[in-house]
């Protein structure tokens, strides 16, 4: 192929879950080159780090899948962190990508910027209708941030900044932490130790009554490059200037109760589960409507007993790295 034809698609974040798999995603086509760096050659909260990278690149389109994540231990104990560096990697990218004359950008958010209790299945124009969950406030605010950012500059710049907000993610290259995990991965750890050690019980957090909806990786991956690769007609059939984002989930959630059970028996954990309720559930349930997206074309295609049985496999492989690094 003629190179002076292929796309220079910069994915940031690239060593994450959701980077990782965007990257894998893209690697099939043939007419992108994948441009990646890691976090020691290329810090995204240092603008002028930031606006040099842009400068001298060349880049075509944005996948912005940086961010500080973890689960609600990490969000309560961190939040500082969670909204500085967010904001930062956010304000960078969008404003320097924009300066360099890149046209085209996917910010990925998250479904905790909506009100905690919006109504189910939530729909996009849900956004800013009332309070955010408190124990994940300040990571909320930080991603409602670059939606805002993205469609200011598309407003004032005319620039095709599009936005794109995942469920609760799980798969392959996934953090493991015994604290600042998501709850997919910690229970997978916990119960694969606890198997282990043959123990009678483990704990869970919370009531397990809450209720989440699950989406594979590399779903949400297919989802990214198609709505990336949309003509800007067709993306603005589902998105306006004013709702510009558009929700990725699988349509349909279970209790956390439902999923350690399901979790446990991947694994192979035969003991008892005793939820300890000193510690907290989060917001009572959260289940994105997909109609936009779904409206477009996708659908997810990994079932959530097999997307369980693959990332426990991938832990496996990973297990000795994992264990050694946390």
């Amino acid at each position: 192929m003629d190179h002076s034809t292929r796309k220079r698609v910069y994915v940031s974040g690239h060593t994450g879950m959701v980077g990782s798999a965007i990257v894998r995603r893209l690697q099939r086509h043939e007419d992108v080159d994948v441009i990646v760096r890691g976090s020691k050659e290329l810090d995204l909260t240092q603008q002028a780090a930031v606006r040099e990278f842009f400068a001298s690149e060349h880049i075509d389109e944005v996948y912005l899948a940086a961010a500080r994540v973890g689960g609600i231990h990490a969000n309560s104990t961190y939040p500082a962190e969670f909204i500085y560096q967010n904001l930062m990697i956010e304000s960078n990218v969008i404003h320097h990508a924009q300066q360099a004359g890149v046209t085209k950008l996917l910010f990925l958010g998250s479904s905790c910027i909506y009100p905690k209790y919006a109504p189910q299945p939530i729909v996009e124009s849900e956004l800013l209708n009332g309070a955010l969950e408190d124990t994940n406030e300040p990571y909320a605010i930080a991603k409602i941030a670059g939606i805002k950012l993205c469609e200011s500059y598309n407003r004032q710049f005319g620039v095709d900044f599009r936005s794109i907000m995942p469920t609760n993610l799980y798969g392959p290259g996934d953090n493991f932490h015994p604290q600042n995990s998501h709850v997919i991965p910690a229970l997978i750890r916990r119960f694969h130790e606890a198997a282990l050690a043959n123990v009678p019980s483990t704990e869970l957090w919370g009531s397990g009554k809450v209720r989440r909806e699950f989406l594979h990786v590399d779903d949400l991956a297919a989802a990214c490059v198609l709505v990336m690769n949309l003509a800007r007609d067709d993306y603005a059939r589902v998105a306006s200037s004013r709702c510009s984002h558009v929700n990725a989930g699988c349509g349909h959630d279970i209790s956390v109760r439902e999923l350690a059970e399901s979790v446990a028996e991947v694994v192979g954990f035969r003991g008892q589960l005793v939820h300890d309720l000193s510690k907290p559930d989060g917001t009572p349930r959260k289940l994105l409507n997909i109609d936009k997206l779904s409206a477009l074309g996708w659908a997810p295609r990994i079932g959530l007993k097999e997307g369980l049985t693959s990332t426990y496999q991938w832990f496996l492989e990973h297990a000795q790295r994992t264990h050694a690094t946390h």
